[in-house]
């Protein structure tokens, strides 16, 4: 990258990652252009920082196994973070094989995606339920958790092995961390399609617009609250507990979105207080060039 590249970048998140378009002088990159959506998430450990798993995708298949690895709570988490990157969720349940109960895994999945498609599969069989997405030109990325079978999914969708795959784990059957890095590969349809490590962990970056798209039914119900700024807890008249007490919303659901309200409060407190601490350093750095300019010395 050019040294004025570098200068001009405010952090990791403004350099190429997966996905991106850039402007190249034979091997020297000198800007990358600009993104119509990017998947991302706060950088693992306690840093405020911003990691950008993926770029300019157009669907994300958000894969979870049904197997061991099934988490509905965890497939609210990664639907925040898909619909504030701006791209659009597919929810893929591999393994369908394995699964006793498969239409009531489904039953429960579709009353969290609202209205995001829901496809049941396994990873060797009935691939071909993918393939309306995969249109030429379109950026395809898989999401989700070590083991749940993107990487076979991957190589089915190629034809070939291009990824490393690995029988599931002894005992609790759950798939073994095999992808280490992401790259984008073109599929025999035209479209691209990135496969992506497994994520140990997945703290939000951002998701203040997501986080109602995601959970519109517990905003829906909070509007017919008797107060308008009512917590959701014991306050009277509040909808939300009583939708829970009927069971029109589960509890669970409404404990993960509280969670994650809470979280990405906590994510923007944070990145407001590095921003003004930039700022500081930024006045400082132009005091000081100023009390060293003789043009501004008596």
């Amino acid at each position: 990258m050019t040294g004025k590249f570098r200068h001009q970048a405010t952090g990791i998140q403004d350099f190429p990652a997966v996905g991106d378009w850039i402007a190249l002088q034979q091997t020297t990159i000198h800007a990358v252009l600009p993104r119509f959506s990017k998947f991302s998430r706060k950088i693992a450990g306690s840093t405020t920082e911003e990691q950008v798993i993926a770029t300019n995708v157009d669907t994300v298949f958000l894969v979870s196994g049904l197997d061991g690895d099934f988490n509905p709570r965890r497939i609210e988490r990664y639907l925040v973070l898909v619909w504030e990157s701006g791209a659009v969720p597919v929810i893929v349940l591999n393994k369908a094989d394995l699964c006793p109960d498969l239409d009531l895994r489904i039953a429960e999945v579709e009353a969290i995606a609202l209205g995001v498609p829901v496809l049941a599969l396994s990873s060797t069989q009935e691939i071909e339920m993918l393939q309306p997405y995969l249109q030429p030109g379109k950026t395809i990325a898989l999401i989700g958790s070590s083991g749940v079978g993107k990487s076979t999914i991957t190589n089915q969708l190629k034809g070939e092995q291009v990824q490393v795959v690995q029988s599931v784990r002894q005992g609790d059957e759950r798939g073994k961390h095999t992808t280490t890095h992401r790259q984008l590969i073109p599929l025999p349809s035209g479209a691209l399609i990135i496969d992506t490590p497994g994520m140990r962990e997945l703290q939000l970056w951002s998701g203040t617009e997501a986080l109602p798209e995601t959970f519109t039914d517990v905003e829906s119900l909070a509007q017919y609250c008797q107060f308008r700024d009512c917590q959701h807890e014991q306050e009277p008249g509040c909808a939300v507990q009583t939708a829970i007490a009927t069971g029109q919303l589960d509890a669970s659901r409404f404990l993960n979105y509280q969670k994650l309200q809470r979280e990405l409060q906590y994510v923007t407190r944070k990145q407001d207080q590095r921003a003004n601490l930039a700022e500081k350093e930024r006045w400082k750095k132009i005091h000081k060039a100023m009390r060293n300019n003789p043009k501004f010395q008596q």
